[in-house]
């Protein structure tokens, strides 16, 4: 049997007033079980398909309630899946490499490097790794700034070949995406551990948050670091970006403006951002092809969210004062996130 977390007591210590969330680590929440004590029929629907769609973390928090924790074990027998999991934390919820996630979480860095002046993202890439890095033409390469990198609009083909002038088209593009790393160890000057503990995890209190190196099998799609983190990490990263740059030790983590840059449209893709995804754009375009309206109907319009492969999932709502975390396996539902999404709305009643 399942068991549902409620909250009763906090996670997440206060309100999204002037001051914003204040981030807890400790103690744990208090919590009620619910199966046992008259669990509605909306939250009993919502961790039933959770659970069925092969989930192994799910995180709801609003207004800093904890609303639902719920934490399940590995899938068993899923080979895919076990070459991204890797220990527990010390509240039961499996360490995973959260694929593509990790993109918005180097957005982050990116704009905490452009505060501190390390980085221009209007300058070319060939500024800080120097030229031939990729395989296009000296005079083509000179015109990929860093935000063509930024907002998958680099031009080139995930070999670095040549394919369009840089800003015009979107092309998701893993390869080329973990330019971004190198971009930020030679600006700063620094390994990608010491500036992510000490710009990022530690500021915002991610105690289980760090980057690996990945399997032969994971590292051959051309980003060979993997991001191993945990839903309350996920979501503390979350109650940053909620508190308008500012970390659980009160100290401003990044600008409101380096903020507001992240979630800009991208002009080749309105549900692209700097490696974040948008909602509520006209159209999506995504690897599959450009299709009419929002990333996920079901979702609100200001929804932004950080996506990786096997549906891991990082949604942050403003207006709803709102964090969703999905860890776990793939999901067989091809309409998952539209189905998780109607699950929440109905478990908040809008």
């Amino acid at each position: 049997m399942f068991k549902c977390k409620m909250t009763i007591g906090l996670f997440f210590v206060g309100l999204l007033c002037a001051g914003g969330l204040v981030h807890a680590r400790a103690p744990q929440p208090a919590t009620q079980d619910k199966t046992e004590h008259g669990m509605s029929g909306s939250m009993h629907e919502l961790i039933n398909y959770l659970e069925s769609q092969h989930t192994t973390g799910f995180l709801l928090i609003q207004d800093g309630h904890v609303l639902v924790e719920q934490n399940w074990p590995a899938p068993e027998r899923d080979k895919v899946f076990a070459s991204f999991v890797y220990e527990r934390t010390k509240e039961g919820s499996l360490l995973e490499d959260v694929a593509s996630a990790q993109k918005s979480f180097v957005s982050v860095l990116v704009a905490i490097a452009v505060d501190k002046g390390l980085i221009d993202v209007e300058k070319p890439v060939s500024a800080y790794l120097g030229t031939g890095w990729s395989r296009a033409a000296p005079d083509q390469e000179a015109r990929i700034r860093v935000l063509d990198v930024l907002t998958m609009s680099s031009g080139l083909d995930e070999g670095f070949a040549y394919v369009a002038p840089a800003g015009r088209q979107f092309f998701y593009n893993t390869p080329v995406y973990a330019v971004t790393k190198r971009i930020l160890t030679s600006a700063s000057g620094q390994p990608l551990d010491a500036i992510t503990k000490d710009w990022l995890t530690v500021p915002t209190g991610m105690e289980d948050t760090e980057w690996r190196q990945r399997p032969g099998a994971l590292a051959g799609v051309g980003n060979a670091t993997g991001l191993v983190t945990s839903p309350r990490d996920l979501a503390a990263l979350g109650t940053m970006i909620l508190k308008g740059g500012i970390g659980a030790d009160g100290r401003r983590v990044v600008s409101q403006a380096g903020l507001n840059a992240m979630f800009m449209p991208s002009g080749a893709n309105p549900a692209y951002g700097r490696l974040w995804w948008l909602n509520g754009s006209a159209f999506t375009v995504r690897a599959s092809g450009r299709k009419d309206g929002p990333l996920i109907g079901a979702a609100p319009a200001d929804m932004v969210a950080a996506f990786g492969a096997l549906d891991r999932r990082l949604y942050i709502i403003p207006s709803k004062k709102l964090i969703v975390v999905r860890t776990g396996a793939a999901a067989s539902d091809t309409n998952f996130d539209d189905e998780v999404w109607r699950r929440v709305a109905a478990l908040l009643g809008s």
